[in-house]
């Protein structure tokens, strides 16, 4: 949850889960700085109430510094395009850009040159498990072999075709990652052994989630947080 409210001086302070770093550091700080160099906005409070976990996978901070792009430009009345807003995005990390327009998208390059997609998995059942395990992006980066790219990843995912999902759509950061950490290796099992239709690690880890076309069933553990979504 992002908050900001004018005031006398600009200020910027987190809540809920604890984010590491100075707070003058913080990526939704740095989104405001962006714009403030082009436009006249006044200076804020910023409350961010942190509730995705750091070191998930799931581009928490990335996603915090679009949506502050995106409040700004709203509430100012700044009237960005959301390419305008995709390219300030694009100098904050490679996948801000992504959460701007926040739909299905197939990114290329370092992540911000993105082709939209229209994939529909509605009625699907999303089951999204964080271990509590902190990846960091250097570790997982350091660590990963790229493999051969899919020759045409569009019309792979638009088959819906989960069998060959199974087998083609990997991420390319479990092969070293469930190597260091034996338990992601066991809980995408588990998905599959609780019905999942696909599984996967999301992003550069640690979160894992699973597709079932029913409504799931697991065997959770004290540490992990578990979400569940009705696509």
């Amino acid at each position: 949850m992002l908050e900001v409210v004018p005031s006398q001086k600009t200020a910027f302070y987190a809540t809920g889960i604890e984010i590491p770093g100075k707070n003058e550091d913080d990526i939704v700080l740095k989104a405001y700085k962006l714009l403030k160099k082009d436009f006249s906005l006044p200076h804020l409070d910023i409350h961010l109430h942190k509730l995705i976990p750091i070191g998930a996978g799931l581009g928490g901070g990335s996603a915090d510094a679009a949506f502050m792009l995106k409040l700004l430009s709203n509430e100012f009345q700044l009237f960005l395009e959301d390419n305008i807003l995709e390219d300030y995005a694009s100098q904050l990390g490679s996948d801000c850009t992504f959460f701007i327009n926040n739909s299905p998208a197939i990114a290329t390059g370092t992540g911000t040159a993105l082709e939209p997609i229209d994939l529909d998995l509605s009625g699907l059942y999303l089951l999204v498990i964080n271990p509590g395990i902190h990846v960091s992006t250097s570790q997982a980066y350091s660590g990963v072999v790229p493999q051969k790219s899919i020759t045409d990843l569009t019309e792979l995912l638009l088959t819906k075709d989960f069998v060959r999902w199974q087998k083609e759509l990997v991420n390319d950061f479990e092969l070293s990652l469930f190597d260091q950490y034996s338990s992601l290796s066991a809980i995408k099992d588990q998905l599959y052994q609780n019905g999942a239709v696909y599984a996967s690690m999301s992003g550069s880890g640690s979160t894992m989630f699973g597709l079932f076309t029913n409504k799931p069933v697991i065997k959770t553990e004290e540490n992990w947080v578990i979400k569940e979504f009705i696509l």
